[in-house]
């Protein structure tokens, strides 16, 4: 079985893959135009955010018989229209949960102390110490929009801070600890608001002008699950309305983005989709996704 790996892949797991019997190729820097003369040789592929798999390869691509894609969603991939053409479709849902939900956190600790501010006046040889009084996660409500695997390790570890976390997902019935509620209420209720949900045909552009005017003055908003979910014209409008007090943004329409505006707010802190690019995610998505090839070959 024929394999190519079209973004980064830890070179263990492919040593793991090719030990397995599998036929590996690298060439994680294979660009767009080039994917269609080159992956209908192949019967899988190995994919990340960078590579996206759309109809029009699909159809060039007659041999291929597996998709894998090292992360969580599948938005970048044409997933129903290959599984309609026989095409397995994969990806590693729970590897990189705990980084993207302490990115989460972490993000939540910048907003309530301001420290993308004092740290940039540091450098700037200024001593501004009764400007930045903050105040505590702690006793703050936390408004999850989407539990699956990361929604429920940030609620774990906020709670662990000990903040009231509710939620909204539709597709969730029951999580101890946490109070599920309705879209409406979590904006009434939320000091921050943390996304982690897929991009999908329902929830592409669902928090917009709206949707901001529902929630408490001062909000907080957290995202880092994709870009598309938050119409970005009604955030900045928020945000510079005092609406939204501040904002945390891992994730945009457009990646890299087009228009910078939004970052060049004062209020905004932002990174370029990074949720699950750390050491230990990295290591184990390779492992999940060569564990899942490996496997499929063997049917």
């Amino acid at each position: 079985m024929k394999i190519l790996i079209c973004d980064k892949t830890e070179k263990e797991c492919i040593e793991q893959m090719r030990a397995a019997g599998l036929t590996v190729d690298v060439r994680d820097d294979i660009t767009p135009e080039e994917l269609p003369n080159v992956l209908p040789a192949y019967d899988g592929m190995v994919v990340r955010s960078r590579t996206k798999v759309r109809q029009p390869l699909i159809d060039v691509c007659p041999n291929l018989k597996v998709i894998v894609r090292g992360g969580v969603g599948l938005d970048t991939i044409d997933h129903e229209y290959a599984k309609s053409k026989g095409i397995a479709v994969m990806n590693t849902p729970l590897a990189s949960s705990a980084s993207v939900a302490e990115l989460a956190i972490g993000y939540m600790f910048m907003l309530a102390r301001s420290l993308y501010k004092a740290s940039s006046t540091m450098k700037a040889e200024k001593w501004e110490k009764k400007a930045f009084e903050g105040d505590e996660i702690g006793g703050k409500t936390l408004g999850l929009i989407g539990v699956g695997n990361i929604g429920k390790e940030v609620a774990k570890r906020a709670s662990a801070l000990g903040m009231t976390v509710v939620a909204y997902d539709p597709y969730v019935k029951e999580l101890s600890g946490v109070k599920l509620v309705t879209l409406d209420e979590l904006f009434a209720q939320a000091d921050y608001i943390s996304l982690h949900l897929p991009k999908t045909k329902e929830s592409a552009n669902m928090i917009g002008k709206e949707q901001f005017a529902k929630m408490k003055k001062g909000v907080r908003i957290v995202n880092c699950a994709r870009g598309g979910i938050i119409d970005e014209n009604a955030l900045y409008e928020a945000l510079t309305s005092g609406q939204v007090a501040c904002a945390a943004i891992d994730v945009f329409a457009e990646e890299p983005p087009t228009d910078w505006k939004l970052l060049k707010l004062d209020n905004v802190i932002g990174s370029p989709h990074i949720g699950a690019v750390t050491k230990e995610a990295q290591t184990r998505i390779g492992a999940e996704v060569a564990a899942k090839l490996i496997e499929f070959a063997k049917k």
